[in-house]
């Protein structure tokens, strides 16, 4: 026998992966258009299927491309695949001896080629199979965890836990999964923007893991009272629906089953706009005045207005309006930052996953695994660029000490319709000429310094992501003013664009304002649009084409602003682009931005969600310093545009502090905590007791204020709820002698409370230590002058912060405001506080770009180089 070779001892393993693979083609005959071809290989399968055509060659697409293998090893066969069709009601379409071709579409072929996999009978057309996200399972994990950690100390508490979770994260999908692990029969999901139903319903009626289950909505029109009790139930609805009540102060009757089922987890979706007054009125009214909300700007529906009535003029809170019976709670915002700054979920209750947390694992998942797929890939970051102005512009709508922009001023308008105009529509035209670089006076200023800005659509880098934008105006008839004016005879620029009002109030609220917008848009490649809007459209929905927007409206509350710029970081991807890879992307948006005309407020809206996005953070400029890091940003001083970083945007955010404004920091009735949870923690501890009555004022209370507050606030409460609270009753505006007591006493406790919290800055003004964060203030400092300035012991202050009295977030954003204008005090009279410290400030920087700008924003990522950019001049222009 003659000696083998190495190589025929040791040879290489055959790279055969059976595939099941479908395609279909609009070139064959008529009979087979709406058929898929089914077939299997163990070779590549775009050469297969040119070998089975042989010569009568037609273009087809790939619409499906899977492995054959199970689990076990075993692999599918085409033959089961369309022998399961066959099953499910898919006709075979026979040519001659061919029987491949099958009537169906390719969610039916997932669908089956899932059961074949895992030996199951899926119901509808549950195909999807891919698994949770590590990030998604670390969600799931903590919640579960903290869930087993208050039953196991009270079988009958009801826990809450937020997820601080932003757009993309997958909330929806994830909850679900939630709930099958906690074997949850009963699921309540309610939301306060119903768009979002879709996203709900379709997870679970496409993914495998949920085959079974039920979904049940007032779109839908199935009734909860008579559904399989042995199957799990999902009901959907909105809040002011479900937990809304009547004029006469009763809950609808058609959801009186509501209040007799045993909830298992119960799900606040969009959590952010109905948990808080200013955010409410931000969002449903459209305005800033809630005394206008029935007037003509209005916006939204007659329930969301209602809904934030009750919020506003009766004092409620979210928890007044669940009266059903759960076993866990569970919340979901992107933004629900003062959820996390008034302490209202401690640590253990929160999972985050933030922007920043996003880009991160995209550009580590990158880095680690360089040649597989990136699910984070089609995120694209973001940009923000902010505008200052010409003078004459700010002259028009200007406030505050710094003369900033006020963009509800410049863009007001009054009529309707056609008739709709702006009030300084002479300014509001130098302005749209301003963006496309049309305007005389600033291409002089370009000339004379030889280099031109980026405005928005006159930059070519800038152009190709203005094909399709979202401007968020003022009110509805500043919405009606900007179409008008857009499309005006002589503005020749802008006909190119499809202008969308969806604040027009022929067009409906929620889902019903989208349909417009996708027709102009259609496939986005051959069009150009300009969405307007108030409000609507800006959360819980999804038009991938979107790639900027344009800030036009002032936002106060961050969770809107993000909200609203978040829009337009939704993935705009082409699927399977050469019809030959169903598992190809050729991603469109890399990059999207935001483009904002009040400068200030941006940069503080930016320094708000950065420190929102870590409450905790030990150094809230380190926590801007990692957001600027993935979402650059450049600001326009009317003279050049320049990459701002993190001390920057923070000296920015806290231009016009003052030593008054300072001291009413320290003042605000948000420093403490006065819930009756918290008053509850200090009766339970004989030690924050004792604590307590050391500060000032308090003996003159006695200790049975707390225990006088608590017991007689749960009784009103418990009787609102029983007899239900008549919103409409005369007298609803005057408080009983017991409310007034509760109310009063509550005060006077929070008032005491505020007046200790003063003393702090008075103490931090005498130690040489420069405090970032209230931990600072605890650990490193000198104990017998904090008693003595405070009257509390550091162990008496440390243990009333862990239990809530005192609001650590709030106070640590206190801390901070007063260490960078001490700083900054200190620095104006020539005395340097931290060493090397360098100058900081958009206009007093003498280098070109600060060596501690991150690298992401000289990415080229849409042609936008900070390499490119002007550098900084010294003094303001």
């Amino acid at each position: 026998m003659p000696e083998q070779t190495v190589d025929q001892l040791l040879p290489a393993k055959p790279d055969a992966h059976p595939r099941i693979y479908a395609w279909s083609s609009n070139e064959v005959a008529e009979r087979w258009r709406d058929c898929l071809k089914i077939g299997q290989t163990t070779r590549d399968v775009n050469t297969r299927i040119r070998e089975s055509q042989g010569q009568a060659r037609v273009n087809y697409t790939l619409e499906l491309d899977e492995s054959a293998v199970r689990d076990d090893g075993s692999n599918i066969t085409d033959t089961e695949v369309r022998r399961r069709l066959n099953e499910k009601g898919f006709a075979t379409v026979a040519y001659e001896s061919s029987r491949e071709w099958v009537r169906c579409d390719v969610t039916a072929v997932r669908t089956v080629i899932a059961e074949l996999r895992t030996g199951q009978h899926f119901s509808g057309t549950h195909h999807a199979t891919f698994p949770m996200r590590d990030e998604q399972r670390d969600a799931v994990e903590q919640t579960i965890e903290y869930f087993n950690s208050v039953w196991a100390q009270d079988d009958d508490a009801v826990p809450e836990f937020l997820w601080n979770a932003k757009m993309r994260f997958g909330k929806t999908f994830t909850t679900y999964q939630l709930a099958k692990r906690m074997r949850a029969r009963r699921v309540l999901v309610v939301t306060f923007k119903p768009a979002v139903e879709d996203s709900w319903r379709d997870d679970l009626q496409s993914h495998v893991d949920f085959d079974g289950w039920q979904f049940v909505s007032r779109e839908t029109g199935g009734d909860p009272t008579t559904v399989d009790p042995e199957r799990p139930l999902v009901y959907f609805g909105s809040f002011q629906d479900l937990l809304g009540r009547d004029k006469a102060g009763n809950f609808k009757p058609r959801h009186a089953w509501l209040h007799e089922v045993m909830w298992d987890l119960v799900v606040f979706d969009e959590y952010h706009f109905g948990a808080w007054r200013d955010t409410a009125k931000e969002l449903f009214e459209g305005e800033d005045d809630i005394t206008r909300r029935k007037a003509e700007n209005e916006e939204f529906t007659k329930d969301h207005a209602t809904f934030a009535d009750e919020l506003e003029v009766n004092d409620r809170s979210e928890d007044d309006f669940v009266p059903i019976a759960a076993r866990s709670y569970l919340y979901l915002s992107g933004t629900p930052f003062k959820a996390l700054a008034t302490g209202r979920f401690i640590e253990e209750q929160i999972f985050n996953w933030t922007y920043t947390d996003e880009q991160r694992a995209k550009a580590h998942f990158t880095a680690e695994d360089p040649d597989k797929p990136n699910p984070y890939a089609p995120l694209p970051e973001m940009r923000l660029l902010t505008y200052r102005m010409p003078d004459e512009l700010i002259a028009i709508a200007s406030q505050g000490e710094f003369d900033e922009f006020d963009l509800n001023t410049f863009f007001e308008a009054t009529g309707e319709g056609d008739a709709a105009r702006f009030v300084h529509e002479d300014d509001v035209q130098k302005w749209l000429d301003i963006v496309r670089g049309g305007y005389a006076p600033t291409q002089i200023d370009d000339l004379k310094r030889g280099s031109r800005p980026p405005f928005p659509y006159s930059d070519a880098r800038l152009l190709p992501y203005l094909q399709h934008s979202l401007w968020l105006l003022p009110k509805r008839a500043s919405c009606a003013a900007m179409k008008n004016l857009l499309e005006a005879r002589h503005n020749t620029f802008w006909h190119d664009y499809t202008v969308v009002n969806v604040s027009a109030p022929e067009v409906g609220v929620g889902l019903d304002a989208l349909p417009p917008v996708r027709e102009a848009i259609g496939n986005g490649f051959d069009t150009k649009t300009i969405t307007l809007t108030v409000g609507k459209l800006t959360t819980g929905v999804t038009v991938p084409q979107w790639s900027s927007i344009l800030m036009l409206r002032n936002l106060k509350a961050p969770e809107t602003y993000f909200q609203a710029a978040f829009r337009v970081q939704s993935p705009w991807v082409i699927r399977n682009p050469d019809g030959d890879d169903p598992s190809a992307l050729e991603i469109l948006k890399p990059v999207c931005f935001v483009f904002d005309f009040a400068p200030t407020r941006a940069l503080r809206q930016i320094s708000e969600y950065g420190i929102g996005l870590d409450p905790k953070a030990h150094n809230p400029e380190h926590a801007v310093e990692e957001l600027v890091s993935f979402l650059p940003v450049l600001a326009y001083d009317g003279s050049n545009m320049v990459p701002v970083n993190a001390g920057e945007i923070l000296d920015w955010a806290m231009s016009g502090t003052s030593a008054t404004l300072l001291a009413r920091k320290w003042e605000s009735a948000i420093l403490v905590n006065v819930d009756n949870q918290t008053l509850k923690n200090i009766m339970n501890n004989q030690a924050a007791m004792d604590a307590i009555m050391r500060i000032e004022g308090f003996r003159a209370l006695g200790s049975e204020v707390f225990e006088t507050v608590v017991n007689k606030s749960e009784a009103i409460s418990e009787t609102k709820k029983t007899k239900g609270d008549d919103l409409d009753r005369p007298e609803k505006k005057k408080l009983t002698d017991e409310e007034k007591e509760v109310k009063s006493k509550r005060k006077q406790i929070q008032e005491k409370l505020i007046k200790f919290a003063t003393r702090i800055p008075a103490f931090m003004y005498l130690t040489d230590y420069r405090e970032q964060r209230l931990d600072d203030v605890i650990t490193k400092i000198e104990p017998d002058l904090f008693q003595a300035v405070t009257g509390l012991t550091v162990k008496d202050f440390e243990l009333l912060v862990s239990l809530g009295v005192f609001n650590s977030t709030h106070m640590n954003q206190a801390v901070f405001a007063f260490r960078r204008y001490e700083d900054a005090s200190l620095s104006y009279t020539g005395i340097d506080s931290q060493h090397g410290q360098r100058e900081i400030g958009l206009y007093n920087t003498v280098v070109g770009v600060d060596a501690t700008m991150p690298d992401s924003a000289e990415v080229d990522a849409a042609g936008l180089r900070v390499s490119d950019m002007p550098v900084v001049a010294s003094g303001r222009d």
